[in-house]
């Protein structure tokens, strides 16, 4: 499959973006190519307009599979396995937003909070106390917020990010 040159200027920055926020490239680029073919596609085609090989597209799959962001179907006839991913922008923003809160964050809100209860951390400077109290605070907080907006509806969710300035200035009282 050959890619337009806006189709490849897409896949090649979703591949350096992902790149900036710790994901493989060829992971990023694989989701770009599906999210922007807008099909399902099998293992060889990727790889074959990717230039790249054949397992490091089957490694990348499992991520992105692992990732819950593509899902493997079958088309009528053929008994490769084909690959596609959400085409909704919202979902997929959520499902990154979830698994990255399952994966990263709540690990180290229960770590805080283990901490925290451990006998031994009275023993500790008051001031780092205060600092771990405070942190695993602002962690259960962030984490109570997110699984709030993962619960509203895209279309409320895209007003609450809209209303951003709206609430700031409000807070502020100007």
């Amino acid at each position: 499959m050959e890619l337009s040159d806006v189709a490849r200027k897409f896949v090649v920055h979703w591949g350096e973006m992902g790149s900036a926020w710790g994901v493989n490239r060829t992971v990023s680029q694989i989701h770009a190519l599906l999210f922007f073919h807008g099909r399902p596609l099998h293992a060889e085609d990727i790889a074959e307009t990717l230039g790249v090989a054949r397992s490091n597209v089957s490694n990348s799959l499992k991520e992105l599979l692992n990732w819950k962001l593509v899902r493997t179907t079958q088309l009528l006839g053929d008994r490769r396995d084909y690959f596609e991913t959400s085409l909704d922008v919202w979902e997929l923003f959520r499902t990154v937003i979830r698994e990255r809160k399952e994966r990263e964050f709540d690990p180290t809100t229960r770590m805080l909070q283990d901490l925290v209860n451990q006998s031994g951390f009275a023993k500790e400077p008051p001031d780092a106390q205060d600092r771990v109290r405070e942190t695993l605070k602002l962690m259960q907080s962030v984490g109570s917020w997110s699984d709030e907006m993962l619960r509203l509806s895209p279309s409320t969710l895209e007003k609450v990010m809209r209303m951003g300035a709206s609430v700031q200035k409000f807070v502020r009282g100007s």
